[in-house]
């Protein structure tokens, strides 16, 4: 089996899907569909009991391709907070664990739903109280258009 690092993560080991080679520089390893390989592997994380070590809550920051800036400004933490956790200098925050599995399970089945959701709430308040609209249908009440 090979133990793959390069995920970031010590606990990930391949029983198949990749060949070492030799090659002028020394042996070389050749994982084959690392994108699949990636995608099961954060599959697993999301699907896992308990909390989220710092290495797993980064692998999933980075499968999502957003900078811990990015990430921070989603679920309302600076910056820092998020490379404290990635550091291990501070526990991950439990809601932003919950969070983070959450936006990556539904970014990866093509809705859009949370994503839309922080979009709204981080526009800027105009201070005014939006008029909310609603009409009775017939089995229950909806926003009106």
């Amino acid at each position: 089996m090979y133990r793959y690092r390069e995920s970031g993560l010590d606990n990930v080991w391949l029983v198949n899907g990749y060949k070492i080679r030799s090659t002028p520089y020394g042996k070389a390893v050749a994982v084959e569909d690392v994108e699949g390989l990636h995608k099961s592997i954060a599959e697993s994380l999301v699907g896992k009991p308990g909390p989220l070590t710092r290495a797993e809550f980064r692998f999933l920051r980075k499968e999502l391709a957003l900078s811990q800036k990015a990430l921070g400004g989603i679920i309302g933490a600076d910056e820092q907070a998020i490379a404290r956790w990635e550091r291990g200098v501070s526990r991950v925050d439990e809601i932003a664990d919950r969070f983070l599995r959450a936006l990556y399970r539904e970014t990866k089945e093509g809705k859009a739903g949370i994503r839309a959701l922080v979009r709204r709430l981080n526009e800027p308040d105009d201070g005014g109280q939006a008029k909310i609209k609603l009409r009775r249908g017939r089995e229950d009440w909806k926003v009106a258009a």
